[in-house]
């Protein structure tokens, strides 16, 4: 395969990702970032690529530089799986070589505390520069504890899903619909938003706007937590995302099954609910330890 193939190769392959595979835009952007640095190692000695050509010892050579980096375990598990991908792609399921992943420890979420999270929405709030733009923040949080959801589904919701009602239909990862159960807390904060932007939602756009009316950055979200948890002396640990797995824990803690909460997270697969098993198991024997006269 000529190098001047190669670009448009990534570039029919990213059309896959997002076509057949569903992907986000973000993993859609990283996968190709990585097809392109591979495609770079390949060629720095001027040769034409030839994936099919690709051995076990070009992989574990492009995984050294990497690592070489400073790449963590994790991330070159993703980009072996990101690699994976691509070749299967470009040559068939024969074309990976066999490779094994770096192993990965899986880390357990630590959830907050119901008051802690109330707190921290609070101070957000009330650290807002417009009353509308407290009420988005504020609603924006509730979404994410309060109906676990991702930060990018909260931003996905369009003016179709208003007025809400018990129960809302949300757009998680590859485009998969679930239906998430609202709590009255949650509706009034959202209602609360819709009464104060100076931007009317419309049905087929998002909700949440920025300052000056565009799309909102989930960046400013992220900021404005990290502001928050450190004026509370919170842990580094507490994010938007943190505020989902909080919401799986505690759920989980009153007696939710696996399968439901599955369900209400929208997981493809049962494992990534289970880690929720262990993360309520480490809260019971911090509480033990704390409790019992020889803990």
């Amino acid at each position: 395969m000529s190098n001047a193939n190669i670009p448009n190769v990534i570039v029919q392959w990213a059309a896959h990702l997002h076509r057949d595979r569903r992907r986000s835009v973000h993993t859609i952007r990283a996968y190709v970032a990585t097809a392109q640095r591979f495609v770079t190692f390949l060629t720095t000695a001027g040769e034409d690529a030839d994936f099919s050509l690709v051995s076990t010892a070009d992989m574990r050579r492009y995984l050294a530089s990497r690592r070489a980096t400073g790449l963590s375990n994790a991330s070159a598990a993703r980009e072996l799986s990101a690699l994976r991908g691509f070749l299967v792609f470009t040559g068939g399921e024969g074309a990976m070589p066999r490779v094994a992943a770096p192993r990965v420890k899986k880390g357990v979420p630590r959830p907050t505390a119901p008051a802690d999270i109330i707190a921290l929405a609070e101070d957000v709030a009330g650290h807002a520069h417009e009353p509308w733009v407290a009420a988005r923040d504020w609603a924006i949080l509730m979404l994410l504890y309060g109906a676990g959801l991702r930060i990018g589904e909260a931003f996905g919701l369009t003016g179709a899903v208003l007025p809400l009602s018990d129960v809302a239909v949300v757009t998680g990862k590859r485009a998969k619909t679930r239906m998430v159960p609202i709590l009255p807390q949650v509706k009034a904060a959202v209602d609360d938003y819709v009464r104060l932007t100076p931007y009317p939602p419309q049905k087929n756009e998002p909700i949440f706007r920025g300052a000056r009316g565009g799309p909102l950055d989930a960046a400013l979200i992220r900021r404005a937590v990290q502001a928050a948890r450190r004026r509370l002396q919170l842990s580094e640990r507490t994010t938007p995302h943190a505020l989902r797995h909080s919401f799986a824990t505690h759920l989980l803690a009153r007696g939710a099954d696996l399968r439901s909460l599955q369900e209400l997270l929208g997981h493809a697969s049962l494992s990534s609910t289970q880690i929720y098993t262990a993360v309520d198991a480490a809260h019971l024997l911090d509480i033990y330890r704390n409790a019992h006269p020889r803990g």
